[in-house]
């Protein structure tokens, strides 16, 4: 099965059902003829940007809220938006087109590196805080990869 198919039918059965857990939306998966690893299906989640969202009872299930179904993913917009990044211990700044910061902020914060502890986005400037010093240079590296290299 394509990563699409896989795809729609992880959206479809979350559409279908209330799905609580990972363990729960495999069993789903597995009853439709699609098997899935838990890594697989963890990249998939990140992918299609579901988030846990509390019903009246307040348990959660995985939900794909409408307003962030349009939302670019980060390798689409450094392309566009990226002019650099530079930091110094477990800061990085990084700097967009003007007006671009609060999207690709948006953007790295929907990643969820486990690097990055968090963002703060201005017009044009993002600072982001990492977990570790030493993390520095690889999410750099990784943000000048996506934008499609180092800027001159």
């Amino acid at each position: 099965m394509s990563k699409r198919a896989r795809h729609a039918q992880i959206l479809e059965v979350i559409r279908e059902h209330r799905v609580t857990s990972q363990e729960a939306l495999r069993e789903l998966l597995h009853e439709r003829g699609t098997e899935v690893t838990q890594a697989t299906l963890s990249r998939d989640i990140r992918e299609l940007r579901l988030v846990k969202v509390p019903d009246s009872e307040g348990a959660a299930h995985y939900s794909q809220p409408e307003e962030w179904e349009s939302t670019p993913q980060l390798k689409s917009l450094l392309p566009t938006l990226f002019h650099g990044a530079e930091g110094v211990g477990n800061l990085l700044v990084v700097r967009t087109m003007k007006g671009g910061a609060q999207t690709v902020a948006a953007g790295i914060d929907w990643e969820e590196w486990p690097e990055v502890l968090g963002t703060l986005a201005g017009d044009d400037t993002i600072l982001v805080i990492l977990r570790e010093p030493g993390q520095l240079r690889a999410v750099q590296a990784r943000l000048e990869d996506m934008a499609g290299g180092a800027p001159d």
